[in-house]
């Protein structure tokens, strides 16, 4: 038996290449190759296409540098159905889904608080760089790690880790749990700031910043078009009637100027290119004040231009002014990745980009192209459940809540009238197949109930989460939006035109390339984890895109 064994044993060697031979010892410590800085850029509001409708009008340092020089994913998609700003900037950095990190939206209802709660609200701390309430925000209702949690776990909390962006979700989120800081801008007072979940006091940088005053420079500012009107040949007319207005305009025309929005004085800032502006000067001080990618340990900076998104909503995806902001973003972006050459080092620093969500053409736009699209106003939804359940099952309270497309029922009422989630469904479902816009209503309760594409079920699947979703799901046909009576757009359904987003991998460790293979959002955070050779987030369910690793 003994002899069998070991004959065994050197088969087993042999096949898998000989007997192991002892090495003989490095001479010198060995040390695992990083890359000095990885650098995350979301875009808020940017659908795939954008790549290419405006190509040939891009620079070569921007947009173009990162697809020729780096890898291109071009058949990436979400993978649920919350495609909204919380969402989006939470799961391209934890690779998980709603449906375990607790994201579910930008707000949900929390039944046990009977109120919307906001995905980074925290009432537990205090803003940090003024008085005002804009920085009670943190990472906490995030119920699971990110890769920038899971690199400060890798070093020991050695890696500095910042997030910047406009909003604060947009900053926060991807910063994780366990960043040096996040910072976000304050339209109250054109500040900067930050949250005592994370410090006491800003750095002396960021007062720097704050004290140079850029938002009272840029509002005295108009934004006028880059080009002449006529150059713009892949938007509308400058003049439309599906586009909105800036505060204080009565068209939607350049040049625009800024006025105070809801009481804050920059507020309408953010709708425009010079939003980018501040983004990109609060990241290049950032890189400066935090010494970012010349430690000993690999560190973490990830931005968020939040500005698309505004001009989006306002204006829409065809609109002079969106193309405007792309082609301005882009001198942004080059301006950024110079400025990483010169601090870390050409192929030094890893960079991927993606965005949150797309958007939606402005469904008047779509309509004057005779392709089906429509419109139903925020109290269409509440209109229609209220008056179905009072009609049959008696008056009362029966909603407690409608956000992100889907119903929450009043459960305690249901209980006591004795009326069953699966009876309220078909009564809700019924009455809202009348309407026009409608496409279906899934209960989440029993998602194989409905007759709904194998396709949308995983999406909506991906999104529920017992706690935090709703009961029912609207789903309206394509094309169609909620809200946006006269013009702009929105997003936060399950089609492409939502779903489909960039995500490019650039410099330290990737292979320059391209793939049209679907890849998703939950697998940016685990194909840098791969590359830093670090564990993946712990809700994380996606995984490396591998063609785009170097050897």
């Amino acid at each position: 038996m003994k002899k069998t064994f070991q004959t065994f044993l050197f088969i087993l060697m042999t096949i898998g290449g000989g007997m192991a031979q002892p090495k003989k010892a490095a001479s010198g410590p060995q040390t695992l190759p990083r890359p000095k800085l990885v650098v995350g850029l979301v875009v808020d509001q940017m659908r795939y296409d954008y790549l290419y409708r405006y190509y040939t009008k891009f620079g070569e340092g921007g947009f173009k540098r990162l697809m020729r020089e780096g890898f291109n994913c071009r058949n990436n998609h979400y993978h649920y159905a919350a495609t909204y700003t919380g969402p989006g900037h939470s799961h391209i950095y934890n690779g998980s889904a709603p449906a375990l990190s607790g994201i579910v939206g930008n707000d949900w209802y929390d039944r046990r608080l009977g109120r919307l709660v906001y995905c980074t609200e925290d009432t537990s701390v205090t803003t940090v760089g003024n008085t005002g309430a804009a920085g009670k925000m943190s990472p906490r209702n995030m119920l699971v790690s990110n890769i920038c949690d899971q690199l400060k776990i890798a070093t020991q909390g050695q890696s500095k880790v910042i997030g910047i962006a406009l909003k604060d979700r947009g900053a926060i989120l991807p910063a994780g749990h366990a960043a040096n800081a996040a910072y976000w801008f304050d339209s109250k007072d054109g500040n900067w700031i930050s949250s005592t979940y994370y410090l006491q006091d800003l750095p002396q940088w960021v007062k720097d910043l704050n004290a140079r005053r850029l938002p009272d420079q840029y509002i005295n500012q108009k934004w006028e078009p880059l080009l002449a009107l006529n150059q713009y040949t892949e938007s509308t007319a400058d003049d439309v009637p599906f586009e909105n207005v800036m505060q204080g305009e009565t068209k939607p025309v350049f040049p625009h100027q800024f006025v105070a929005a809801l009481g804050l004085k920059f507020e309408e800032l953010r709708t425009s290119p010079f939003g980018d502006q501040l983004t990109k000067e609060m990241a290049l001080a950032a890189l400066k004040g935090e010494n970012l990618g010349r430690g000993t340990q690999t560190d973490f900076l990830s931005v968020s231009f939040s500005s698309p998104d505004y001009i989006g909503h306002r204006f829409g995806p065809e609109s002079v002014e969106a193309e405007d902001e792309y082609l301005r973003l882009d001198r942004v972006l080059a301006e950024l990745l110079t400025a990483l050459d010169a601090q870390v080092g050409k192929g030094n620093y890893l960079a991927f980009l993606s965005a949150d969500h797309g958007a939606a053409e402005t469904w008047g736009f779509a309509k004057s192209l005779k392709i089906p699209a429509g419109n139903r106003e925020s109290t269409f939804a509440t209109g229609t459940l209220t008056s179905a359940m009072e009609k049959a099952f008696g008056p009362g309270q029966w909603v407690s809540r409608y956000i992100n497309q889907q119903v929450y029922l009043n459960l305690d009422l249901l209980q006591e009238k004795k009326v069953s989630i699966d009876d309220a469904y078909q009564v809700v479902r019924n009455e809202f197949l009348k309407r026009g816009g409608v496409l279906n209503v899934v209960n989440f309760h029993n998602l194989n109930a409905t007759a709904v594409p194998e396709y949308q079920m995983n999406l909506l699947r991906n999104v529920y989460q017992p706690n935090r979703s709703g009961d029912f799901y609207i789903i309206y046909e394509p094309g169609w939006v909620e809200g946006y009576g006269k013009g702009g757009t929105t997003h936060g359904t399950t089609y492409s035109y939502d779903t489909h987003v960039p995500f490019l991998l650039y410099g330290w460790g990737i292979r320059p390339g391209e793939t049209t293979r679907r890849t998703h959002i939950h697998d940016i955070a685990p194909t840098v984890a791969a590359l830093l050779h670090i564990l993946e987030p712990n809700g994380a369910i996606g995984n490396p895109v591998v063609e785009a690793i170097r050897p």
